[in-house]
Order: structure tokens, then sequence, then C-alpha cells
């Protein structure tokens, strides 16, 4: 049986920070983890369509952009059971106070980066909140150790094991 590949996805109108993100995030794309840069909500709901429930694993996403407001699709993210445990981060220098109340209430967001960014925090970010995901839905998170928390990922084990 072949272990499933998980998805950081970053969703931004600017072609610079699809870029940026991919570059900072590269460390993990060795490691179980596929880097998807998407342009717009439309096209971030396409390449969804065509993954796997629970393969979604952290999504960063910009809030103004053309179309759907960032914000609105993160909160579509978090009523779709197929990727509701998804971890989200609003990674944005737009959003207003409304907005990124909305973002923490009904997205359920776990992080409000703003930009510009450090790589290191969104790489510290990102080990994290991907850590966590994958302690609750992988059957084998150790193999992510190397990339992730591995302290976490252990005492994680210890205790479902007693």
């Amino acid at each position: 049986m072949t272990q499933p590949v998980y998805t950081i996805m970053c969703v931004d109108d600017e072609r610079e920070v699809l870029t940026a993100v991919e570059k900072d995030l590269e460390v993990f794309a060795d490691h179980g983890f596929t880097v998807e840069p998407c342009s717009s909500v439309t096209e971030a709901r396409s390449v969804l369509e065509a993954m796997e429930p629970g393969q979604l694993a952290l999504i960063f996403c910009d809030h103004l952009m053309p179309g759907v407001r960032g914000v609105d699709f993160l909160i579509e993210l978090a009523q779709n059971p197929a990727t509701s445990r998804s971890k989200k981060v609003l990674l944005t220098g737009q959003a207003g106070q409304k907005e990124t109340i909305q973002a923490i209430n009904l997205a359920h967001i776990d992080q409000y980066i703003p930009k510009p960014w450090s790589g290191e925090g969104l790489r510290s970010t990102a080990k994290t909140l991907l850590t966590d995901y994958i302690i609750a839905v992988d059957e084998n998170p150790e193999r992510f150790g190397p990339v992730l928390d591995f302290g976490k990922i252990m005492e994680a084990i210890h205790e479902r094991n007693l």
C-alpha cells in the first residue's frame, strides 16, 4: 500500500508571492509533501477536486484577490468535510479587522501571517501546523520525523499506545 502524500497549498494572485512561498517551503517537498501554488481560488478549487479527502494538510491563502476573497474561501474549506481538518493560514497584508475576525470565527484559521513574512517564520509555522495535522490523520507519523517535530510525533505515538 502506498503512503499518502499530503499537499501544502498557497493561494495568491501575485506570482512573486507564490514563488517566494514555494522556495520557503521547498524543504517539505522532499519529505512526503507536495507544494501546490495556485494563482486564484478558481484554480485552487480545481486542484482540490483532484485530491483525495484529507490530502490537503495546510493552506496559505491571501485575502484580497480577484473574484473570491481569501477569507470566504477559507470559510468554504472549513465547512467542507474533505478539508475541514486542514490547517489554514491567512497570509496577507490587506485583511482588515472585520475580515480577520471572520477568518478566526468562521474559517477557524490556525495562524495569521502578515506580509511581508520571514522565510524562517513561515517554515516554523508550517512545521508546527503540519506536525499537528500529521499526528491527527496519519497512521505512521514517524515517517515525517526528518522534517517535522519528531519529539512531538513520538510523544503522540507513545500516548496512542497507552
